[in-house]
């Protein structure tokens, strides 16, 4: 009896340090694709899509036994690519309007973009239908309908993921950094202090671990915001210079980046002794973002544990020891980039300038001389612009 406990609290803690280990590691590499700059990043979120959809399909396979089904692997990958296609060619058309215009060739690709994209689908969802057996139909319409909502869970979220990162990667690390400090935190208090039982999903969630990782989280991300938001690379909007053929982070930073002084809460003020508070306004959003992470980013993890449960599996995949999957990593970050890309559309993004300048260069000549006509005669009739004397 007491060698079998002490065989338990061995295999307890090796795999605590298998993850810990592990852990640090992979926030090391994080670290280091940030200094490699934000197009580094768009590859490493692109991967960690690729890999995510590769780990939920093969689950598919597995637990329908589809693996001879006829052209099945082929145009799971084939949809793959055409909703990445779609997706990024969106971006493209969006953020790099200076470089397409530059070159003739990618001019038609970027505007007959979405009828490409649809005649893609069209093609791939053609070749499901011909590839319909009469003694598999059930099977390769469950099959048809597990790769479709697995690119809802990866592609789509991923591109908000990068979405989130051209309007600074503040927006990008501050939530993902809550996510992994979440996890990590609840965690540790749930290793050492956990006793009470959180959601039968997940038997080895407790509350005391919930709890602690949240306070956690909203301290941390309200420190790591100050910090970033310190530093122009962090905070300002990530943009293709066409000039340099490079991606640049270099602005006036916004309103939302300047240090404000604050009043504190009469209630507080007895507390803490005093009476305002030098902070950045982000501050006050990453409270927001902190508080989704901990409170309702684990919700992601829940319904990945409810779906593992479902087929029978312990991992998603055995991708790293100690923590299973790549999919087993990120299941509350695709919750997150959701959320996140809706608050900057919410409550943050407003009219961008250099973004409509953009569209506006790609016009045609006469196109942009009516535009101006408009523009002009709409800031005479504001009295911003005095009325040209005819001569």
């Amino acid at each position: 009896s007491r060698l079998a406990f002490y065989f338990y609290c061995f295999n307890r803690w090796k795999n605590w340090w298998i993850r810990g280990i592990l852990s640090l590691a992979m926030i090391s590499g994080f670290f280091l694709i940030i200094y490699l700059g934000s197009f580094m990043l768009m590859l490493l979120v692109l991967s960690i899509q690729v890999k995510c959809y590769h780990e939920i399909i093969t689950i598919g396979y597995r637990v329908y036994h589809s693996y001879d089904l006829p052209w099945f692997r082929s145009l799971s990958w084939y949809f793959l690519l055409c909703v990445n296609y779609f997706f990024y060619g969106e971006t493209v058309a969006d953020y790099f309007a200076t470089f397409v215009q530059r070159r003739e060739q990618l001019q038609f690709l970027i505007r007959y973009h979405r009828f490409i994209s649809f005649a893609l689908y069209l093609t791939g969802f053609c070749m499901f239908v011909l590839s319909l057996v009469k003694k598999h139909y059930r099977l390769q319409f469950y099959m048809f309908a597990w790769t479709h909502v697995t690119l809802l869970i990866t592609v789509t979220q991923s591109h908000l993921v990068i979405q989130n990162l051209f309007e600074g990667m503040i927006w990008f690390l501050v939530p993902i950094s809550s996510v992994i400090c979440n996890d990590i935190t609840a965690y540790i208090f749930g290793f050492f202090f956990g006793r009470t039982p959180l959601i039968k999903l997940s038997p080895k969630k407790t509350w005391e671990g919930f709890i602690g990782g949240f306070f956690s989280t909203v301290v941390f991300g309200f420190i790591f915001s100050y910090f970033l938001a310190q530093h122009q690379y962090f905070v300002c909007p990530v943009e293709y210079n066409s000039e340099t053929n490079r991606f640049v982070t270099e602005c006036e930073p916004s309103e939302l980046f300047q240090m404000k002084k604050y009043s504190v809460p009469p209630l507080l003020q007895a507390v803490l002794g005093w009476e305002t508070v030098d902070m950045y306004p982000f501050q006050m959003h990453s409270f927001a973002l902190s508080t989704f992470a901990s409170l309702i980013g684990p919700f992601g993890g829940f319904f990945a544990s409810g779906f593992k449960r479902a087929f029978k599996i312990k991992d998603f995949a055995d991708t790293i020891p100690g923590h299973g999957g790549i999919m087993d990593r990120f299941d509350c970050q695709y919750l997150m980039a959701t959320f996140v890309h809706v608050y900057i559309t919410s409550f943050i993004r407003g009219p961008n300038p250099s973004k409509l300048l953009k569209q506006l260069l790609i016009l045609q000549p006469e196109q942009q001389l009516s535009v101006y006509k408009t523009l002009k005669s709409h800031l005479v009739e504001k009295g911003i612009l005095q009325p040209s004397l005819k001569g």
